[in-house]
């Protein structure tokens, strides 16, 4: 009996970008997968690909993308012991973007290796990005297992359905660290390990009203610190990996004496309801509330989180789709922590339960990849902070985003972004004055397969402009063939 044959699919893009700082403005390079982050380069990207078949019980799938070409370099200020100089650091000649192999029976996956991951909820074509997992930051090399879809929660007939996963994986960005740290003041990971879980709950997809809610949680742990104080080190540990931390990450138990829950946990609480009109058309809103410790799981920290408003055509015209959010990160409780049971004996019996830092922890680190944040790229990542601090140096802001996309004919698209961001440091380390950014982008994409079959050009110019991120102007250009083959079976 003959089988049905594996399509792998092709693609081959040229990309051409410049612009006028030392690092691309936001938009060229917020959730492209740490591929576009420099000021300027010349690039080759090739990937073969071959897709998990979702109307059979059991496929396989695998891909693998290498990126190489001219990249420009960012000098970064490090201290040593004759004074400060600088450290010169870009991406490598040629870097795996992804490499993977997954395998599917019924609605079940399993995927080892590096994959690029996005937002489970959001549009990223629009969105400004996910509080917790998008396709900013390149994919974390590891193994991940779980529902491959929503699936039907048993004796509901359809009404409610569930969806989750669970990743384990380990960072390789150790050595663009040590390039990018300071060595003056503040703390230097390497070598740490990641985890990610996801778990939502879904009414019947085919009603016009449609509700989602959930928790989706990220973590790091084990690996090492060294912390510096005035060009000093002043500490160090290292945690290594132990096989019990996997499950201590899993069901959060207390990592010593010190009271503490093992590593580093952040996560966000999340709600989608979608309704669709009679057209076709689906009008949306999503929150997503960010946390990191009690403060913010137990939703104390005011109004902070993602606020969105959607429109998704159900055809292809002039606007076919809108986004607006907003997005509030100031409610973190400030720089004090007083928590009655951290202080045995304590005669104050008030809490002030604070001291959150979102997506910075003491003893991990930033939560980024190759100074790229894995979670929303609204907030300044590390990569951007050329003083050599490895940390998102400024953590309390607000603002809103918004964009509009659609199609000028049926050979071009476009895609119009905006946002507008106040900043004031962190709570510890806050700003003397508030910090303005404001942040704009046009892309259009030519199909162009009158020409060539598989043939597609893409353009995109942006600004950013103020003090949060400076005054900065660029664009990019890509040239893409792509195409498909198939492995016959017999």
């Amino acid at each position: 009996m003959g089988m049905q044959a594996q399509i792998v699919n092709y693609s081959a893009t040229a990309i051409g970008q410049g612009a006028s700082k030392d690092l691309a403005p936001y938009f060229i390079g917020a959730l492209n997968g740490g591929r576009t982050t420099s000021a300027s380069s010349a690039l080759l990207d090739l990937s073969a690909s071959v897709d998990l078949d979702m109307s059979r019980r059991f496929s396989w799938g695998a891909g693998a993308e290498i990126i190489s070409g001219a990249t420009s370099s960012v000098d970064y200020q490090r201290y040593d012991p004759q004074g400060w100089t600088t450290s010169n650091s870009g991406p490598s000649a040629i870097w795996i973007q992804q490499l993977y192999g997954e395998l599917k029976y019924r609605q079940v996956f399993l995927r080892l290796g590096q994959k690029q991951q996005h937002s489970f909820l959001l549009d990223e074509n629009l969105s400004s990005g996910d509080l917790t997992r998008s396709a900013n930051a390149r994919g974390i090399p590891g193994i991940e297992a779980g529902f491959i879809d929503f699936v039907d929660v048993p004796l509901t007939n359809g009404w409610l359905q569930i969806n989750g996963v669970i990743e384990y994986g380990r960072y390789v960005d150790s050595d663009f660290k040590e390039e990018q740290f300071n060595y003056y003041h503040g703390q230097i990971t390497s070598d740490l390990n990641y985890t990610y879980k996801r778990c939502y709950f879904r009414t019947k997809p085919t009603e016009r009203f449609v509700a989602t809610i959930g928790m989706q949680t990220a973590g790091q742990f084990g690996g090492s610190y060294r912390r510096y104080a005035n060009g000093k080190l002043t500490g160090s540990e290292n945690r290594g990996f132990k096989i019990k931390d996997v499950f201590k990450m899993f069901f959060p138990t207390q990592g010593g004496a010190d009271g503490y829950y093992e590593g580093n946990t952040l996560g966000s609480w999340d709600v989608k309801l979608q309704y669709r009109l009679r057209s076709g058309d689906e009008l949306s809103v999503v929150f997503e509330g960010p946390w990191e410790d009690g403060s913010g799981i137990g939703r104390c920290n005011g109004f902070d989180g993602l606020w969105g408003i959607y429109y998704h055509a159900a055809k292809r015209q002039l606007i076919s789709g809108v986004a607006f959010e907003y997005l509030d990160f100031r409610n973190q409780s400030g720089p004090i922590h007083w928590a009655t049971h951290d202080r045995p004996g304590t005669s104050i019996d008030v809490e002030a339960t604070g001291g959150d830092d979102y997506y910075n922890s003491e003893y991990y680190g930033s939560f980024s990849n190759f100074g790229i944040a894995q979670a929303t790229p609204f907030l300044v990542a590390p990569l951007y902070n050329l003083n050599g601090s490895p940390k998102f140096m400024h953590n309390r802001a607000r603002g809103f985003h918004t964009a509009i996309s659609g199609w000028l004919s049926s050979e071009i698209s476009y895609t119009v972004k905006y946002s507008y961001q106040q900043a004031w440091g962190q709570g510890r380390v806050p700003s003397t004055h508030c910090l303005i950014d404001n942040s704009a982008s046009f892309a259009a994409n030519w199909d162009a397969k009158r020409l060539l079959d598989g043939l597609s050009v893409s353009a995109q110019v942006a600004f950013d402009a103020g003090k949060l991120r400076g005054d900065n102007f660029g664009g990019i250009l890509s040239v893409t063939y792509c195409g498909n083959f198939s492995l016959s079976r017999h």
